[in-house]
């Protein structure tokens, strides 16, 4: 059965560009309750804890590096069917193939800049929430 949370970030690149609002405002019209929710600067090294799965990969360094450029908001979201719903929401990775009306598609600039993380699995939205807010952190 698919799990009712799921964890997401707003990334620099859209948080720098002031689309956070919009994107709230599309993830709440989706149906979706923000049940926890957090500005905060990634260091570099927190950004590679993060990512640490895809340290292996070309990439890695350059997304750390990215991910550690400025401010974020950090949410844990609720919903039945979350992880998959949120996924349809943002869209694909590469904002050239998103649907269109995704968040991707409306405020995403390259693969790398994609406006929103989301996460993959119900366990890995469990992981990634609790990266970002401790079981002492009350979460509504």
């Amino acid at each position: 059965m698919a799990g009712k949370r799921t964890f997401t970030m707003i990334k620099p690149d859209a948080f720098e560009a002031g689309h956070s609002g919009a994107i709230l405002k599309m993830i709440e019209e989706a149906g979706f309750k923000v049940v926890a929710m957090k500005a905060t600067i990634l260091s570099r090294e927190l950004a590679g804890k993060f990512y640490e799965v895809h340290k292996e990969r070309p990439f890695y360094q350059d997304l750390c590096a990215y991910m550690s450029s400025g401010p974020i908001f950090a949410a844990i979201l609720e919903k039945d069917n979350a992880v998959d719903d949120f996924r349809k929401l943002i869209g694909a990775t590469n904002p050239a193939d998103a649907a269109e009306g995704t968040i991707r598609k409306l405020f995403a600039t390259s693969i790398e800049a994609n406006a929103v993380h989301g996460s993959d699995s119900d366990e890995n939205a469990s992981i990634e929430g609790n990266f970002f807010f401790s079981q002492f952190e009350r979460v509504v």
